[in-house]
């Protein structure tokens, strides 16, 4: 017989978080907890990330759909593929919780090469939206690291200080030597996105995440396929959680890339169909994260390393947070690692529990 708790813990950035949706200086999340009532202290861990803004979630829902878990746990596994489908949060800290406890506890979900500590696995350096001079820094300080593929949020301070940053970046590295990425966050809009995607072509941006907000398929199909540089969409997949809904928007808007958050959009298996899906389209795709504690993080990087990725991951957010859960997980220049001989210090998630 499974045993269940779940705790609400809120995390501290190391500076504000800007996004063209707002800036967030705190981060909420929920951790479920499950337990054999012969072994209790053998306990699997799940983590439900919202991200606000973004996710069809909210709060209130997290919370009534844990309690229903812990009341009852008898039908997780059915619940998986049914009621849990609208609540993919939720649903992927039951999947990351259930596989956890069949692993001992042990954080090791997905058995590996890169669990081993022997690789890693290559990460996108991401550039958080602030004044023109915070960036500028924060690029800088991504190149000195060694990343050749930079991630920078635009749709914020302004087009043309944004276009002074990635030009300046292009003065030092051509396309041979540095990969630029650019996520808008759904900034733009029909009457003013082609001049923005023009002038990112001419930098050699590899491609723009989500240049429009998300629901707009229409416009989003003309816009990717006018477009002078690769769309990639990202918000636009939140909420669609049925096989259907996913074939129509992949087959109607034809983006050139899929940006998968299995946070937000499912869990692993809900990611994966996503995967198949685009793939069978020859769309392109990769994985991020989305500003999970290092248990959402874990989960995902663990998964993603069997997926034997070469295009770099946005999986870099492992030292956002002053307060984050000690883990083996490391960011070593360009790639994120594990670190098998670093044990996890889960007191504050299971304290009290």
């Amino acid at each position: 017989m499974i045993e269940a708790s779940w705790k609400e813990i809120t995390f501290t950035p190391n500076f504000p978080l800007g996004t063209s949706k707002g800036v967030l200086t705190g981060r909420t999340a929920w951790f479920l907890s499950a337990w054999r009532r012969d072994r209790p202290d053998v306990r699997g861990t799940g983590e439900v990330a919202l991200f606000p803004g973004h996710s069809k979630e909210f709060p209130a829902d997290v919370r009534l759909k844990l309690l229903e878990l812990c009341r009852n746990t008898t039908d997780w596994e059915r619940r998986l593929k049914d009621d849990l489908v609208h609540v993919p949060g939720v649903r992927f800290a039951v999947e990351q919780c259930l596989r956890d406890l069949a692993a001992g506890g042990s954080k090791v979900l997905f058995p590996s090469e890169f669990t081993l500590g022997r690789r890693g696995i290559p990460i996108n350096g991401l550039v958080w939206m602030g004044d023109k001079a915070t960036m500028h820094q924060r690029i800088q300080a991504q190149l000195a690291k060694g990343n050749r593929c930079l991630k920078m949020k635009i749709g914020a301070i302004g087009v043309e200080e944004e276009m002074d940053l990635l030009a300046e970046v292009r003065s030092q590295y051509g396309p041979d030597e540095l990969t630029l990425r650019v996520d808008a966050n759904g900034a733009f809009n029909f009457g003013n996105v082609m001049p923005v995607l023009e002038r990112l072509a001419a930098l050699h941006v590899e491609s723009i995440e989500q240049p429009l907000p998300p629901g707009l398929y229409e416009t989003m199909a003309e816009v990717c396929a006018k477009s002078p540089l690769p769309i990639a969409l990202d918000e636009d997949l939140i909420g669609l959680n049925t096989r259907e809904a996913k074939l129509d928007l992949l087959e109607h808007v034809r983006p050139h890339f899929v940006v998968i958050k299995p946070s937000l959009v499912g869990g692993w298996a809900a990611a994966q169909e996503w995967i198949d899906l685009a793939q069978q389209r020859s769309i392109g795709w990769w994985i991020t994260s989305a500003l999970e504690s290092n248990i959402g993080l874990n989960a995902i990087a663990q998964w993603t390393a069997t997926l034997d990725v070469r295009r770099p991951q946005g999986l870099g957010t492992g030292l956002l947070y002053t307060d984050n859960i000690p883990s083996p997980l490391s960011l070593e220049g360009t790639e994120l690692r594990y670190r098998p001989e670093r044990e996890w210090d889960l007191d504050r998630i299971l304290a009290g529990k």
